[in-house]
C-alpha cells in the first residue's frame, strides 16, 4: 500500500471525471457515506498526489486515507463502502477471507476494463438516478398490509369457529387438547404450542378470534405494533393448532411464517428485507417445482389449465369463462405459469429493476388466480410479500404524496444497537440454514441427523414452512352432496354457502374469507369416508341439528327438528358447456356416482 505525505481530515475517494460509469457510481456511493468521504475526479486532484502514478489513477479508483494511506481497486471501493452502515462487513471479508480479496481484485479488474460499456446496462439496471435504497415506506405498507391480512383471517375463522371447533361443534377442541394431553403429557407444551391449554371453552376460542382482531386493527393503526405482532403470531399459532384439519392449509403457515417474519422486519429493516425476498423465492420457487418434480402427465404436456378452472376447490363466476378459452391459450398460460413460478424468482436476487420484472410478473399471476379461484388471503398475501422487492423511490413514483409524506414523517429511522444487529444477523442465518435443509429435502436430498434434527425441532414454531399447491393436477371434479330424511324414503339436501350444489346457482365470490367447511368437503369427496374422519361427525352434529353446524350451511331443510337419516352421495360435476348453459341457465352438469356414505340414524 503507497502512503502520501498529504494529510488529510477525512478519507477522499478519487475516480475518472470523464467515465461516465465512474461518475454514476461516485454519486451513488457518495449518496450512501454521505459527508464521511469526499470524492473528487482525478483531472481536480492528481498534481496534489504526484506518488500516486497517472497511470494507476486512470486504471483504477484510488482511495486515500486520512492518515496518508493510499489504497486502489477493489480495496478501495470497500474502504470507501465500510464509511456506509451495514457495509463494513465487505472489507472484512476481503482481509480476512481467504481468496475474497484475489476473487474482489479480478471482478474489478474486468469491470474498469469495461467500464464504458458498462453504463447503459447500469441505467437500465438501476436507474438514471439511483439512490441508495431506503425502505421506511416499504416496511410501513408491508406491515399494514400484513395488519389487514391478519384481521380478515381472524374474523374469518371467528365466525365459523363454535361450528368448527367449539364444544356442540364438528371436532370439539376440548376433545383434541385432552387427546393429546394423554399421549404427550408435558411435551405438549412445546409440539403444540398454544393458549387453549389454559382454557379450551367456546368463550376462549371465541377470545382468541376476537383478541386477534383487535391487535390486527392496532397493527393498521400503527398502535404498538411489534408487541401486536407478536401477539398475533402467537394468537393464530394458536388457532392453527386448535383449528386441527380446518386450519392445515398452506396459506395458514405462510401467514404465520410472513407474521413472524413481519416482527422481525420491524425490528431491524434491511435484514427483515431479505428474509422477506428469501420467502417471496421459495414460496414462488417451491410452487413451481412440486409440479415438475410430482411428474403429473397434466403439467408435463401443458394442459393443466384445461382441468383447473372446473376442479378446483371453489372457484369465482370468471373461472367458467376462463375454462371455456381456446385450448392453445390455456397451454400458453400453463407454460407462462412454469415461467414466472421458475424463472422470475431468480431475479428476486439481481438488480433493482430486474426485482421490478420479478414483482410485475408474480402480481400478474396472482392477479388472475385471484379472479378465478376463491383462495382466501393466500393470493392477497403474496401480493404483498411482492411490496419487499421495490424500494422507497418506486413506490414514491405511484402513491400519492399526501401518503408518502405522512410516512416520512411519522416513521422514525429503525438503528439496531451493535448487539440487536448481530442477534438478527445469527437468527437470519439460521433461517437460511433450515430454508435450504427443507428445500433440499424435497428435491430429494438425504437430510444429516443435526439437519433432521434442528428440522424438527423449529417445526412447531411454523416459522418455516414448505410449499406448493397442486402438484398434482385433478382432472375430474367428484362433488358431495349430503342429503336428510324423516322416513328414509323422501330425502332433502343440505346445501352449502359456496361450494358447488344447485346446478343453477352460479359460483360465488368470497375472498378474503375462507369457508373451511366447504374446503374440507373438496378434499373429502378426493377420498372416502373412512379417510375422513371429520366426516362421520359432521354427519352425527347434521343429525343432532346442532345450530353451531348447520350455521355453516347455506341451508337447513330441517329447522324445526332434526332428521331422523342422514345419507351422503358423490355426483361428478362439470361445467356446463356454452350452449347448454344458453339453453338451461345451468353452471354445473353432474352426474349420478353412486354412495359417498349410507344413510345412517343418530347414534348409529
Amino acid at each position: 500500500m503507497q502512503t502520501t505525505n498529504t494529510v488529510r481530515r477525512e478519507p477522499l475517494l478519487i475516480y475518472d471525471g470523464d467515465c461516465r460509469f465512474c461518475i454514476y457510481w461516485a454519486r451513488y456511493w457518495q449518496r450512501l457515506t454521505g459527508h464521511r468521504v469526499t470524492y473528487a475526479p482525478y483531472q481536480e486532484v492528481a498534481a496534489q498526489y504526484p506518488e500516486i502514478p497517472l497511470a494507476a489513477i486512470q486504471r483504477a479508483v484510488q482511495y486515500v486515507a486520512p492518515d496518508g494511506e493510499i489504497a486502489s481497486g477493489a480495496e478501495a471501493s470497500l474502504l470507501t463502502l465500510s464509511h456506509a452502515s451495514g457495509k463494513g462487513f465487505w472489507l472484512t471479508l476481503y482481509r480476512h477471507l481467504p481468496g475474497f480479496a484475489a476473487i474482489a481484485e479480478l471482478i474489478y479488474a474486468f469491470v474498469a476494463s469495461h467500464r464504458s460499456a458498462l453504463y447503459r446496462p447500469s441505467l437500465w439496471l438501476w436507474g438514471r438516478d439511483y439512490e441508495p435504497p431506503r425502505f421506511d415506506l416499504v416496511s410501513w405498507l408491508f406491515l399494514r398490509a400484513i395488519g389487514l391480512i391478519y384481521l380478515a383471517a381472524f374474523v374469518s375463522f371467528g365466525v365459523q369457529a363454535l361450528g368448527l371447533i367449539g364444544s356442540h361443534g364438528i371436532l370439539p377442541l376440548s376433545d383434541f387438547t385432552g387427546a393429546i394431553r394423554g399421549q404427550l403429557g408435558s411435551e405438549r407444551y412445546w409440539w403444540f404450542p398454544m393458549v387453549f391449554w389454559l382454557d379450551q371453552s367456546d368463550f376462549a376460542i371465541r377470545a382468541t378470534c376476537w383478541a386477534g382482531a383487535a391487535l390486527s386493527l392496532l397493527l393498521i393503526f400503527n398502535v404498538l405494533p411489534r408487541l401486536s405482532l407478536f401477539f398475533l403470531y402467537a394468537l393464530y399459532l394458536s388457532l392453527f393448532y386448535a383449528g386441527q384439519i380446518f386450519m392445515g392449509f398452506q396459506w395458514d403457515a405462510l401467514l404465520l411464517e410472513s407474521g413472524f417474519l413481519a416482527l422481525f422486519l420491524s425490528m431491524v429493516t434491511r435484514p427483515g428485507i431479505w428474509l422477506l425476498r428469501w420467502l417471496l423465492f421459495r414460496f414462488m420457487f417451491l410452487s413451481g417445482s412440486v409440479k415438475l418434480l410430482s411428474g403429473d402427465p397434466t403439467w408435463a404436456n401443458l394442459s393443466a389449465l384445461s382441468y383447473h378452472f372446473q376442479t378446483q376447490p371453489l372457484p369465482t363466476p370468471l373461472a367458467w369463462y376462463a375454462h371455456h378459452l381456446p385450448r392453445g391459450v390455456l397451454k400458453a398460460s400453463t407454460a407462462a405459469t412454469f415461467v414466472i413460478e421458475l424463472g422470475l424468482p431468480f431475479l428476486i436476487f439481481c438488480p433493482r429493476r430486474l426485482r421490478f420484472v420479478a414483482a410485475f410478473g408474480i402480481l400478474l399471476l396472482e392477479a388472475l388466480i385471484f379472479l378465478t379461484g376463491n383462495y382466501t388471503f393466500f393470493n392477497l398475501l403474496a401480493m404483498a410479500l411482492c411490496l419487499v422487492l421495490f424500494d422507497d423511490a418506486a413506490l414514491r413514483k405511484v402513491l400519492p404524496q399526501r401518503l408518502t409524506r405522512f410516512v416520512q414523517h411519522h416513521v422514525r429511522d429503525i438503528k439496531p444497537g451493535k448487539i440487536v444487529s448481530l442477534a438478527a444477523g445469527a437468527f437470519a442465518l439460521f433461517i437460511v440454514f433450515a430454508n435450504i435443509v427443507q428445500i433440499h429435502a424435497a428435491f430429494g436430498g438425504r437430510l444429516s441427523a443435526p439437519a433432521i434434527w434442528i428440522n424438527d425441532e423449529i417445526a412447531p414454531l411454523r416459522i418455516v414452512n414448505t410449499y406448493g399447491l397442486f402438484a398434482v393436477m385433478t382432472t375430474a371434479r367428484p362433488e358431495i352432496i349430503i342429503e336428510g330424511s324423516d322416513d328414509g324414503v323422501h330425502w332433502h339436501e343440505y346445501t352449502f354457502k359456496y361450494k358447488p350444489g344447485d346446478v343453477r346457482r352460479p359460483p360465488l365470490w368470497n375472498i378474503p374469507h375462507q369457508p373451511r367447511l366447504d374446503w374440507q368437503m373438496w378434499f373429502a369427496a378426493l377420498g372416502t369416508a373412512s379417510q375422513n374422519p371429520w366426516f362421520l361427525r359432521f354427519l352425527q352434529r347434521l343429525l343432532e341439528n346442532s345450530p353451531e353446524v348447520t350455521a355453516l350451511l347455506d341451508s337447513n331443510p330441517f329447522p324445526d327438528k332434526p332428521p331422523l337419516y342422514v345419507r351422503a352421495l358423490l355426483y361428478d360435476y362439470r361445467y356446463s358447456s356454452r350452449e347448454e348453459k344458453e339453453a338451461t341457465g345451468t353452471w354445473w352438469v353432474r352426474q349420478p356416482e353412486g354412495i359417498y356414505y349410507p344413510a345412517t340414524a343418530h347414534g348409529s
